[in-house]
């Protein structure tokens, strides 16, 4: 007996001990690009670099491949292949890796969800399956994929998903605590989703981080901008967290003044800062830089900025942004 208790013991603290060092999911989770070569292959080395920018950035986290990494555009392979890379390269770094595990059915997705708990990943994210808008099955589809691994469950609510589905799979699915909230105008939904759920459901933005200023005066739990900018995303946010808001507002308008000369949503910048090669192409393009279609531009839309060159990206964020670059 106690040798059992003594057993008991140590597994307890081991879990305590697995708990306490686990990566905080919370702060800026930015929607990885995929790089392809100019030859159309994924290009597994940018998938690493892209890891370990965030990590130099200070960036909270990282979710790939969602619908900003064009997720549908690649084979099972490149999708496997590509989570090794990314979740190879966070290895040992601060910033957190969710791994997005829709597929076309759920053989395909328990594939893709086991590799991530077996490589390491810090959570998974899915979106609803393509074409249902059945509650029921989209409840029973969550289900499912949340009971798949024991890892942290983010739900990406897109299209019709009501309030009442989310606290309902809070309620039945114990790995389901986080968000990505994209249905209606979450804005507005967030304070029922608290109320009802105690504050344990958190809620993660989409929409580029357009409107995270007033998305952490509601009580958002994080956002999900693109890569770009995300280290002067995540100097906001934590900002504002560490209680100086008046910097964390300045630091956010320097984002919006830079979305008002060339799309944030840019995988040139990314060319621009060094991380992916020249020749880097996606194979979806980029939405354009405007506030009302949630991209974080300039406000209303009003201004859309210039596709400029590379060495010009260049002398834009030198100009204006390189003391705020940590990345």
């Amino acid at each position: 007996m106690m040798g059992l208790g003594a057993t008991a013991l140590a597994l307890s603290g081991a879990r305590l001990g697995a708990a306490t060092t686990a990566k905080p999911l919370r702060g800026l989770f930015p929607i990885g690009f995929t790089p392809f070569t100019p030859d159309d292959k994924i290009d597994l080395d940018g998938l690493a670099a892209q890891v370990k920018f965030c990590n130099r950035g200070s960036v909270h986290g990282l979710m790939w491949p969602q619908n900003a990494s064009g997720w549908n555009t690649m084979s099972e392979k490149e999708r496997l292949d590509g989570a090794e890379a990314i979740l190879s390269a966070g290895k040992g770094g601060k910033s957190a890796i969710v791994i997005g595990v829709q597929g076309t059915d759920l053989d395909t997705v328990t594939r893709y969800a086991r590799q991530a708990e077996k490589l390491g990943a810090d959570g998974i994210v899915s979106l609803p399956p393509t074409g249902v808008s059945d509650e029921k099955e989209i409840l029973a589809y969550y289900q499912k994929v949340g009971s798949i691994t024991s890892l942290p469950f983010f739900a990406q609510a897109v299209g019709n998903i009501s309030v009442d589905l989310l606290v309902e799979m809070f309620k039945t699915i114990p790995t389901f605590r986080y968000v990505k909230d994209e249905t209606g105008n979450p804005l507005e939904r967030i304070a029922e989703l608290r109320e009802r759920t105690g504050d344990q459901l958190k809620v993660f933005s989409g929409g580029g981080a357009a409107t995270m200023i007033l998305e952490m005066e509601r009580g958002f739990s994080g956002a999900c901008p693109y890569v770009d900018l995300a280290d002067v995303f995540a100097s906001a946010y934590d900002l504002w967290h560490e209680g100086k808001r008046q910097e964390a507002f300045d630091m956010f308008g320097r984002i919006q003044a830079f979305a008002s000369i060339t799309p944030v949503s840019s995988v040139d910048i990314m060319i621009a800062r060094g991380v992916f090669k020249p020749g880097t192409k996606l194979r979806i393009a980029a939405p354009a830089a405007d506030a009302a279609g949630g991209r974080g531009g300039a406000a209303g839309g009003r201004t859309r900025g210039l596709h400029l060159s590379i060495d010009e990206i260049r002398k834009e964020l030198d100009a204006y942004l390189k003391p705020y670059l940590k990345a």
